[in-house]
């Protein structure tokens, strides 16, 4: 195995073209196997096996420096420096995280998750490099999706300035996780369908020397280019059209499904792990598209995660123009959102929790100082929505839950959820985010609220001493607590769904004064910051004691979400440990 021989990258100089063949199609095998059982960003690795091979074949990263966007497509780029047992071999699949990560090699210069800021880095490594008087190349890896966002091109602008070398490859698989949208997608198509030989060239207005290669998968091709650009002087384009998905037939077929891929049989091409019967996704897609049929104004932004609201394909051509995708650019979807809204629209902004942090200043500005009824989803909000640093879901609560004008709801149940929704179109007035609870999908047994104007809490069980406050998905966690308490304490415990995140009522909080003393919040979030500290300021100065129970900020770099929840005390059992030893 050609792969096994490779311990760094200057063990991939010696070898011949033929080897070099070789060794793509063992990589292939290799990300396919392991993805088939650990799960993993399948499509994107697939379709950049060759470049990343000639780029450690021609360049030497111990002086040289590279920037991979995104990061998610660094699974190569592992394998071939010093990381390949963690790709063929089974005991050590865990070895490494599935983005850049600086402390499993210093060939990864940064922690990577969120998109289209590797120009702007390599900028910065090539200025630095220029102060010191150094030598080396520096390169950024880009996919075409990642180019719409506003930083890439921000970087993109600034690179001329530079006046000396960087070399930015534009990895061009025409996908962005669905397909890709915009003038610069179209842009992309024309450069692709005349050769790289159109007049009209994105890349050369912006001042670099532009060089295009058609089959981004043949490696004879790219040992061309890249070696014509080594070294160069002045800020460069290679445009590399690659196919996502190649060599596995049905990644190939189905670019968006196998974007991220679940364990899978690799002959069948059958996902492992069914989907539940009720998701989230599902019932709020099938909710807006019913929505949409009455309410013309009504339309649902998405920056390419539609999937997490569930828009796949066929809801997303159901909806038509009720329907914008962006691309991976959410400041524009925000702003997007707060014009719709200022003239009279019903926009609905959906993305990940870990997203949102990148539309921050928008969703401040735009949205809630203006007071424009935009409505925002926020899915993956939870410990259980991806378990690594850069993508976790536990930032969301302390970055919104303090923005003057904006409600931010936590639903506990489906029927909760829905009426939220009800509402929040109905409301004309502020800004709404809604964060889904991702522990599952619930059902209320009792009424729920209708109206979200203002903050009520909802008392689902009435004791005495111990009150409960569990928020959103982990309103079961607050459930099993006071099951515990009872059962094996004789404790009766007040049991408070808050369903608000950013309002208190504070007419509920004060009423536990009179029989209660203590509090414990529950939140599927980090701790400072979040709705407890809330909690907790409001009783300062009464007898009332508080426990904030959550997640610190020492998120570890990748996760497992009950071992996590182990290490943090967020178990059944330590959290009643924790009460019985304020009582």
């Amino acid at each position: 195995m050609y792969l096994e021989r490779i311990n760094t990258p200057q063990d991939l100089k010696q070898f011949t073209l033929q080897e070099l063949t070789c060794l793509a199609d063992e990589m292939r095998q290799a990300l396919i196997t392991k993805i088939s059982t650990k799960g993993g960003h399948l499509g994107s690795n697939l379709g950049i096996v060759e470049l990343t091979i000639v780029l450690h074949y021609l360049f030497d990263f111990n002086s040289d420096k590279v920037v991979y966007d995104v990061s998610h497509q660094t699974y190569c780029h592992k394998m071939l420096t010093g990381r390949a047992k963690a790709f063929f071999d089974p005991a050590h699949y865990g070895d490494v995280t599935g983005f850049s990560n600086p402390a499993e090699s210093d060939y990864d210069l940064f922690h990577m998750g969120h998109t289209s800021t590797s120009v702007s880095l390599a900028c910065g490594l090539a200025k630095a490099r220029d102060l010191r008087h150094e030598k080396g190349n520096v390169i950024a890896v880009i996919g075409d999706a990642s180019l719409d966002g506003g930083e890439a091109f921000e970087g993109l602008n600034y690179a001329s300035e530079l006046q000396s070398g960087l070399i930015v490859v534009v990895n061009d698989n025409d996908m962005s996780i669905p397909e890709n949208y915009g003038g610069l997608s179209r842009h992309l198509a024309v450069l692709r369908n005349n050769n790289g030989r159109s007049k009209d060239n994105f890349f050369t207005a912006l001042g670099f020397t532009y060089h295009y290669v058609a089959d981004g998968n043949n490696l004879s091709s790219l040992l061309e280019v890249f070696s014509k650009v080594k070294d160069v002087n002045e800020p460069t384009v290679v445009h590399v059209n690659t196919q996502k998905g190649k060599g596995y037939k049905y990644a190939e077929i189905d670019k968006e499904k196998w974007h991220w891929a679940s364990p899978f049989d690799v002959q069948t091409g059958e996902f492992l792990r069914s989907v539940p019967a009720e998701n989230y996704g599902a019932i709020v897609g099938d909710y807006l598209l019913d929505k949409m049929k009455s309410e013309p104004e009504l339309v649902v932004v998405a920056a390419s995660t539609p999937i997490c609201i569930g828009f796949n394909r066929q809801r997303r051509m159901a909806a038509g123009r009720q329907y914008v995708d962006v691309g991976i650019a959410e400041q524009n979807a925000v702003s997007l959102s707060a014009g719709i809204a200022k003239n009279g629209g019903k926009p609905v902004f959906a993305t990940n929790s870990t997203f949102i942090q990148r539309a921050y200043d928008q969703i401040e500005q735009e949205v809630c100082l203006n007071k424009l009824p935009v409505v925002m989803i926020v899915t993956h909000g939870s410990v259980f929505g991806h378990g690594n640093v850069t993508h976790a879901g536990l930032f969301d609560i302390p970055l919104l839950a303090h923005i003057p004008y904006l409600t931010y709801l936590a639903p506990t149940t489906k029927e909760e959820y829905l009426a939220m929704l009800d509402w929040s179109l109905e409301n004309r007035s502020l800004p709404v985010a809604i964060r889904v609870p991702w522990t599952g999908v619930r059902h209320s047994s009792r009424d729920v609220l209708k109206d979200y104007g203002v903050a009520k809490y909802d008392i689902a069980r009435k004791g005495e001493n111990v009150a409960i406050i569990a928020l959103g998905g982990f309103f079961n966690l607050g459930e099993e607590v006071c099951d515990k308490l009872n059962a094996e304490y004789g404790i009766k415990a007040t049991l408070i769904n808050p369903i608000f995140i950013t309002s208190l009522d504070e007419q509920t909080l004060d009423s536990l004064l009179a029989n209660h003393h203590l509090v414990v919040t529950l939140e599927d979030g980090i701790i400072d910051g979040g709705f407890g500290s809330k909690i907790a300021q409001h009783y300062g100065g009464t007898p009332m004691r508080v426990i904030n129970l959550g997640f610190s900020e020492d998120v570890p770099i990748a996760f497992n979400p009950k071992e996590l929840m182990e290490k943090e005390g967020l178990t059944a059992n330590d959290i009643c440990n924790r009460i019985m030893a304020q009582i």
